[in-house]
């Protein structure tokens, strides 16, 4: 594996180069001289401080050349949710802590993806991840410091998104995110795939496409109110933890309400997209009737993509089990759009 290291003091260069050297191939370059000049890097190790704003605007001036890199795996210098954010904001992959061990570092860069996610994908689709996934960490972050989201950006990579889904296909974009994306990340990615996959099948129009990604860009968006030890916890949630969750939706309905840009049908798929037809979802136990078409699109997408996520604690499930599973939601899914939504699930 060609591995290139960038980093903002040479002992820290060092340091990694020591680690690494015994199982890859290396390179290494000072942040503010970087050029990722060779077309043959497997991963990148990125350890710089992202508080300092001139490693910053040195790694976004070297985004496009960042974003061809399968693995990008960021070293952060403390633990807070801001610096994770900014660091998948950059455009990360993984995050690790400034001084991870070896078989850490190793596990992320020798990490080894399910087979049906191993497949060569297009270049296009893999840059559309990455702007996707840095304009949601860019939401993440401006939750958490207040700020005013850019919705302008999130309508730009939501359409990139799509225009990938429509020219590569579904099975494609799974491929590139589940191999190169994770967490919370990861499942937005996914969810926008899957959504805008179904939108298509069902012959939407452009209006309501745009809709559709809009609300599964934006449907997850509570969850930065939520502690990563939670939502990367490796196993079941306790009650007080998935009581935790649960506040999710109606966190980023309050995050977007007010602006004037998000349409009404967007900001009800956000707070809706965990209700059921049969009253047993949250957070208001709606029913059928109160339940707009988006907003069963999107939760029967976000379902889905759940099920077949790639976590390291747990195998991802076939797209076959994952639709069965559907299936066996009678009365809480809309039986005909399970229907409906077979093709999207199994052959495209």
């Amino acid at each position: 594996m060609n591995v290139h290291i960038v980093g903002d003091d040479t002992a820290k260069l060092a340091l990694l180069r020591g680690m690494l050297a015994e199982r890859c191939s290396l390179t290494s370059e000072l942040i503010g001289a970087a050029d990722i000049k060779g077309g043959d890097i497997d991963a990148i190790v990125v350890a710089a401080d992202l508080r300092d704003v001139d490693n910053i605007t040195a790694l976004k001036g070297i985004s496009d050349r960042l974003a061809r890199i399968p693995r990008r795996i960021f070293l952060t210098n403390h633990k807070s949710r801001l610096s994770t954010v900014q660091a998948y904001a950059l455009g990360a992959t993984s995050v690790l802590s400034s001084t991870p061990s070896r078989n850490q570092l190793l596990g992320k860069l020798l990490d080894a993806r399910p087979s049906s996610a191993v497949k060569s994908v297009a270049v296009d689709d893999r840059q559309a991840a990455f702007t996707g996934a840095a304009c949601i960490a860019s939401m993440f972050a401006a939750v958490l410091g207040g700020a005013e989201i850019d919705i302008e950006e999130t309508r730009r990579a939501g359409k990139r998104i799509a225009e990938c889904i429509a020219e590569n296909g579904l099975s494609d974009w799974l491929a590139t995110v589940r191999r190169h994306h994770e967490g919370t990340y990861q499942h937005c990615l996914l969810v926008t795939g899957i959504t805008v996959d179904f939108g298509l099948s069902l012959g939407v129009h452009s209006s309501d496409l745009e809709r559709l990604y809009m609300a599964a860009m934006f449907h997850d968006i509570g969850k930065a109110k939520i502690p990563l030890t939670i939502l990367d916890k490796p196993g079941r949630l306790d009650v007080k933890e998935r009581a935790l969750v649960e506040t999710h939706p109606a966190a980023g309905y309050d995050a977007l309400k007010d602006n004037a840009a998000i349409t009404t049908e967007v900001l009800n798929a956000v707070r809706h997209h965990h209700e059921f037809l049969d009253g047993s979802g949250y957070p208001d136990g709606l029913m059928a009737n109160n339940i707009p078409d988006l907003t069963r699109i999107l939760t029967i997408s976000d379902i889905f993509s759940a099920l077949i996520e790639y976590r390291s604690y747990k195998p991802v499930m076939a797209r076959e089990k994952a639709y069965e599973i559907l299936q066996g939601m009678e009365g809480k899914l809309e039986k005909p759009l399970i229907g409906a939504f077979r093709d999207v699930a199994l052959m495209r």
